[in-house]
């Protein structure tokens, strides 16, 4: 056996000394993969958060408020012994229990904007719909105070023209869906226009002019219908009733126009011969021949014109045919 070198020294033992050498490894790259890990956590984290804003957008109020009574912070206990202690001397399960008996703070939530289970959104046009709806029974009750007015006011002023008292039932006023309509109608032996023209008699002309100071005074646009009853007679000239119709709805936008009334406010004048008999049980009956005035809706008027609209009656009529002089309903009685 080789014996070892003796290098000599204290102690005179004359062992070799142990060298230990550490080696350093160099970085990998610039910043090794440490970069990797931050990223990695970031990422995980935004992923949390946007999966705790789906669970918190798609759950119901009350789960809302189970989540935040779990988290809601529990007071310490307010209890004193004699050891003065954290636990105030008592046992960790009796402390535990303590504190979760204690008072609680109070957390509110708001409003949840979705519906169950955030299966259904709230319907934005429900808001609206409703304030449409508000809207339209607002103009349909003011045009049934107008319907009101129109009438009493030909009620009262027919009645005081002695003239025109044997026109008084010629007159019916109805609502419809086109809008407030005033008629005139012949009766037996009590005629508007001469036979076969378009040529107003004198008292015809002046119950023109009294309907005429009534719907001057309101916003709403008027359309002129005439009507006539069948008839076989042929003109060589090819006169029809349906010229005829037309040229006594003319004759009596003049007479209205005589009356006082603004030519802006016609709409249209039309002639339909007799396709539109008011007594289809005897379409040769003297009330087929007639002249509709009708003050339409709001549809063809500006809404803010109701407002100018006086005030009107409080008690609502009833909308068949009435008489506008004496307020008997005209409507003809059901055939058997």
């Amino acid at each position: 056996m080789a014996e070892r070198p003796d290098f000599g020294g204290a102690g005179g033992e004359g062992k070799a000394p142990i060298i230990i050498k550490r080696v350093k490894k160099g970085h990998e790259g610039h910043h090794g993969g440490a970069w990797k890990v931050a990223y990695a956590d970031f990422v995980t984290a935004m992923m949390a958060f946007f999966l705790l804003l789906w669970l918190l957008n798609a759950v119901t109020e009350q789960q809302l408020n189970g989540v935040a009574d779990y988290f809601t912070p529990i007071a310490a206990s307010t209890r004193e012994s004699g050891a003065g202690g954290m636990l105030g001397g008592q046992t960790v399960g009796e402390g535990a229990s303590q504190s979760r008996t204690g008072a609680t703070a109070a957390v509110v939530l708001p409003p949840p904007s979705i519906g169950s289970g955030g299966s259904e959104m709230t319907d934005p046009n429900e808001s609206t719909s409703s304030d449409d709806t508000a809207v339209q029974a607002a103009q349909e009750a003011k045009e049934q105070r107008q319907f009101e007015q129109v009438q009493q006011e030909l009620k009262q002023t027919i009645s005081g023209v002695p003239d025109l008292a044997p026109m008084a039932n010629s007159l019916m006023v109805d609502n419809t869906p086109e809008g407030v309509r005033i008629q005139i109608m012949d009766q037996d032996k009590v005629d508007m226009f001469a036979p076969g023209s378009a040529n107003l008699f004198p008292r015809s002309k002046e119950l023109l002019a009294q309907v005429a100071k009534v719907v001057r005074k309101m916003p709403n646009k008027i359309s002129i219908t005439g009507h006539t009853d069948p008839s076989n007679a042929v003109d060589p000239s090819g006169y029809t009733n349906w010229e005829l119709s037309s040229d006594r709805a003319l004759a009596t936008r003049r007479a209205l126009l005589e009356g006082g009334m603004d030519d802006r406010q016609i709409n249209k004048v039309t002639g339909v011969s007799d396709r539109e008999p008011i007594d289809k049980g005897q379409i040769r009956s003297p009330r087929n021949r007639r002249v509709s005035i009708v003050l339409l809706r709001a549809d063809n008027t500006k809404t803010e014109d109701f407002d100018r609209l006086p005030r009107f009656l409080e008690k609502s009529s009833a909308t068949q045919p009435t008489n506008a002089a004496t307020g008997e309903n005209l409507a003809p009685a059901p055939k058997p």
